[in-house]
Parts: structure tokens; C-alpha cells; sequence
């Protein structure tokens, strides 16, 4: 069994594990840190519910090597918010983006990557960068509207 010691942040808390290197980032996350919002769904980088952002951009943690992420800083769903939900979570929330769940934390987390990088996003820019997510749920028309919404509320309404 390889190991090695990584130091990573983690929705800015640094920690420092010695880690099997085979270990994902999802396991690593859900196993030794406790954080379980970050789902496992496919197993295989398709169905996007372990999104999480990692040095500011969207990857699937089931198949990133955790000993990939040493030096870096990962954003879960647990660090989207302390004390109230996040903009993009309450937009989520109003417009009945969110059914059976499972889906929703790597949603959100590809939404926050899509609206960090582009403050108002085409419905076509999102579609693009949102095909990496899958809902068997809801259709994806209102997960487009809860983006929309969001990018409104954080930055205004687009000119």
C-alpha cells in the first residue's frame, strides 16, 4: 500500500493527512474528512454529483487521486455557506431546482464554478458548461432558471 503525506485546504482548513495515494478525492473527502455532501453517484467522472471545485475550477473527485490535490485548495458543498444558504442554493431552492437531491451539491458547485467565471452566463454558456451534471429529476429547465436567477441576485441583472 503507497502513501504520502499531502497538505491541502479544505473550505480554508488546511489539513494534513498521510493518505493512500490510490484514495479519490470523493473517498478522501467523505472517508477521512467526514464531509458528505459530496456525492458519489457513477464512479466514473460522468454523472457529475462528486463536483467540487479544486484550485477554482469544477472537477469530478471520483477520479481525482487525492495525492493530486496536495498544495491545493478544494471548495465542497459544506464551504459554500456558514451561517445562511448561498445565492445560488436559495435560487435553487425557489425555483424547484432541487427534487430527489442527490444531484444538487455537484450542481450547485458547477453553477458556482460557471458563475465565477462568467457573471452573466448565456443559457447556451451554461448548457455547455453544465453538461458534465446529470438530473434524472428535473429536466434541467429549472436548474438553468436557478442559475440565471443567482447570477442576478450576485452581479446584477445583465445589460
Amino acid at each position: 500500500m503507497d502513501r504520502k503525506t499531502i497538505n491541502v485546504t479544505i473550505n480554508g482548513e488546511q489539513y494534513i493527512r498521510n493518505v493512500e495515494v490510490y484514495m479519490t478525492l470523493a473517498e478522501f473527502l467523505r472517508e477521512e474528512i467526514g464531509l458528505t455532501g459530496t456525492k458519489i453517484g457513477c464512479n466514473e467522472g460522468e454523472c457529475g454529483g462528486c463536483t467540487v471545485i479544486f484550485n477554482g475550477r469544477p472537477v469530478n473527485s471520483c477520479i481525482v487521486l487525492v495525492n493530486e490535490i496536495d498544495g491545493g485548495d478544494v471548495l465542497t458543498i459544506e464551504g459554500m455557506s456558514q451561517d445562511e444558504l448561498h445565492p445560488i442554493q436559495e435560487a435553487f431552492l425557489e425555483v424547484g431546482a432541487v427534487q430527489c437531491g442527490f444531484c444538487t451539491p455537484g450542481m450547485v458547485m458547477s453553477a458556482k464554478a460557471i458563475l465565477d467565471q462568467n457573471h452573466h452566463p448565456s443559457e447556451a454558456y451554461i448548457r455547455k458548461n453544465m453538461e458534465g451534471n446529470i438530473c434524472r429529476c428535473t429536466g434541467y429547465v429549472r436548474i438553468m432558471k436557478g442559475i440565471i436567477l443567482a447570477a442576478e441576485r450576485m452581479y446584477g441583472k445583465a445589460e
